[in-house]
């Protein structure tokens, strides 16, 4: 089996996903759904997990009461060294170390799905990867201020798909409107 990779993402109407290293928007159900997808197991009562691979700035980002994210294996990529990393959290120093880790049948045995989820630099280099099989993109139909940009992808290699695990329907929260896209990788 081949390693692919699934990037879950929110941004905005300017393409922004991030302020000041947190999110510019507070969403409960759209964080619901984020960690509803990162968990969710094709093949429940398996003994494998979902891994979440994210940049350092990311991993600091989770308020320290939520990490490591539970129930999924927590991978950080850090050029340096992280303060106070738990014994079950991986670290990389390069994206190519971490997807090599990920691609060994050893590691393949143990995971389930592969979700990147932050920071831009991740998302860059996932979603130019061939290994990128889906983006599940929700689009926030609203503009926040922004200092990260989610990166543009080549929306000719990819098709819009349902995923029967993501509502259709418009959500709204707080006033604020978004639906869940899911694009798929085309042969």
């Amino acid at each position: 089996m081949s390693l692919k990779l699934n990037v879950i993402v929110a941004a905005c109407d300017n393409m922004g996903i991030g302020y000041k290293n947190a999110l510019p928007w507070k969403l409960r159900k759209e964080m619901a759904y984020f960690a509803r997808m990162t968990t969710f197991s094709e093949n429940p009562g398996s003994s494998k997990k979902n891994v979440v691979l994210m940049g350092r700035r990311t991993w600091e980002s989770i308020p320290e009461k939520f990490r490591p994210l539970k129930n999924r294996v927590n991978i950080v990529l850090s050029r340096g060294t992280l303060k106070e990393t738990p014994s079950n959290v991986s670290t990389f120093k390069s994206w190519d170390e971490a997807i090599q880790n990920l691609s060994t049948s050893e590691r393949q045995s143990e995971i389930d799905k592969v979700w990147v989820i932050g920071g831009c630099e991740l998302f860059k280099m996932a979603m130019e990867s061939s290994l990128c099989y889906r983006i599940y993109l929700t689009r926030i139909m609203q503009s926040f201020e922004c200092d990260v940009f989610l990166p543009e992808f080549e929306k000719e290699k990819f098709q819009l798909v349902n995923d029967e695990n993501v509502s259709q329907e418009l959500q709204e929260e707080d006033g604020i409107q978004y639906r869940f896209e899911v694009y798929e990788r085309l042969e």
